[in-house]
């Protein structure tokens, strides 16, 4: 599955169910430009179990505060809506793939 971009319109209904990872990231942001294709590797990996999305703290300021994310990239893990793990910088599969349980 590809990576989903999420805003405030789609955030709540994708992460309500299911096991979703999301990504906050900015354009401008270098290592989130390195963490980029790595999404793009474990979202073809996990195919349909994970959903794998990204947040634009840029374009989604009030997503981004709800959850307290002041660095980036954080990479969070929701399970059926609630926020099971929080982690920032970048990481790799493997890391990524220990996060989701």
């Amino acid at each position: 599955m590809a990576v989903m971009h999420l805003t405030k319109d789609n955030f709540d209904s994708i992460t309500s169910s299911g096991t979703v990872l999301v990504d906050f990231w900015a354009t401008w942001c270098g290592p989130c430009r390195m963490q980029a294709p790595i999404l793009d590797q474990l979202a073809e990996q996990v195919g349909d179990n994970v959903k794998v999305c990204k947040v634009d703290v840029d374009d989604e300021p009030a997503i981004a505060q709800r959850f307290g994310v002041f660095s980036i990239p954080t990479l969070a893990v929701f399970r059926d809506g609630k926020l099971v793990a929080k982690e920032v910088g970048v990481h790799t599969v493997e890391q990524l793939m220990v996060m989701l349980g």
